[in-house]
Parts: structure tokens; sequence; C-alpha cells
């Protein structure tokens, strides 16, 4: 999967991974992907609900490690 951007927010916990991956796809154009690297187990959770509210596609979610990766596709 080819992403537009990527954001890392490691180390940040709950709102803030959500506030800048708001940001961001603000910033993008619709269709593009952005990968978030968040190591706050919530955000599994919350982009799931963010992207169910926003309209924007949640298209994979993992986890690496210690580290939740999700990818984002702008509506």
């Amino acid at each position: 999967m080819q992403v537009d951007h990527e954001l890392d927010t490691r180390g940040l916990n709950c709102p803030l991974p959500i506030l800048k991956a708001k940001k961001s796809l603000n910033e993008m154009a619709s269709g593009q992907l952005l990968k978030v690297v968040s190591t706050d187990p919530g955000s599994i959770r919350d982009f799931q609900a963010f992207a169910r509210q926003t309209g924007n596609e949640l298209m994979a979610q993992e986890t690496v490690g210690g580290d939740f990766i999700h990818v984002l596709k702008r509506r």
C-alpha cells in the first residue's frame, strides 16, 4: 500500500494522535492515504470511531511490536 503522508504520534496519548491526524487529513487531497503510527493502545478504537464519524475510510490497522499502525483514506 503506497501512503502519501506519514504521521508519527509515538508517545502521545488520546486525543492527540486523532487531532494530529485530523489536521494532516485536512491538508491532503481526496483519495490520498495517511499512515499514523501510535504507541497508544486506545488508538485502535479511537481511529475506528474517528473514521465512522468523519467519513474518512480506515484502510488498515495493524500492531507491530509496541506500535499501532493506522492507514486512513481521505474522503
